[in-house]
């Protein structure tokens, strides 16, 4: 354990940050989760209203530095191309 104050206040500053982050990583899994299910079911409807959601929440992601903005796009990219092969 960390014995000096700065030491101790980064300790739970990055506890904080952590916790902030796999919050929002969470969001953002269950949302990709959500279109992958309506690409499963073949509800396209379903799918770009879930795409939409998803990329919403992959932006703040991104913008809140939780994903890189490469890893963002890529991800967004791979669903949008997934839910334009319903067609």
């Amino acid at each position: 354990m960390a014995n000096i104050k700065s030491a101790k206040k980064r300790i739970l500053v990055t506890e904080t940050r952590t916790a902030r982050n796999k919050a929002i990583r969470s969001k953002v899994k269950t949302s990709i989760k959500k279109v992958d299910a309506a690409i499963a079911a073949g509800d396209k409807n379903a799918a770009i209203a879930a795409l939409n959601a998803a990329t919403v929440e992959i932006d703040k992601a991104c913008t809140k530095g939780v994903y890189h903005k490469n890893n963002a796009a890529r991800k967004v990219s791979r669903l949008a191309k997934a839910v334009n092969k319903l067609a």
